[in-house]
């Protein structure tokens, strides 16, 4: 099949647009106590644009963050039908495609790899060498008679 780079470029072009508008729509329109601060990292349309994954990632200064990303995730599916109606308005379009919400993880993933990859480094690291021992403190050599 030949390459549909045309296609692929409107569809990213499309998820841009579309992340931007939810990512306003969540900082100044949506008002419900689920939502916490986030942001959207990814909008992924599927091939035929009738669906897309809304990937949100909740700040990480909240405490309990894996309760946060469920109330997060249930709060913008609540919202569902108001965030599709803008999106509709606001990028002038006959059809938005249907939307699911999704925690990602990727950077508290990323974040914990680095973290046990620095200790790791740090157990193949050798103890520092000893400063070899001065004149003073080094035994007496006998001296060599080979005369």
């Amino acid at each position: 099949m030949p390459e549909h780079r045309a296609r692929k470029h409107h569809q990213d072009r499309v998820a841009e647009m579309m992340r931007l508008e939810i990512i306003t729509m969540i900082e100044g329109e949506l008002h419900d106590k689920r939502i916490h601060p986030c942001y959207v990292s990814e909008v992924a349309l599927n091939p035929g644009g009738k669906s897309a994954r809304v990937y949100v990632a909740v700040d990480s200064a909240v405490p309990d963050i894996e309760k946060a990303e469920k109330e997060t995730v249930e709060g913008l599916e609540a919202a569902k039908g108001y965030i599709r109606y803008e999106l509709k308005e606001r990028m002038a379009v006959r059809n938005v495609p249907d939307l699911s919400f999704l925690a990602d993880r990727s950077g508290r993933f990323q974040a914990r790899i680095v973290e046990l990859m620095d200790r790791a480094r740090k157990r193949q690291k050798t103890p520092p060498e000893q400063p070899a021992p001065t004149e003073a403190e080094a035994p007496a050599k006998p001296e060599a008679a080979a005369e």
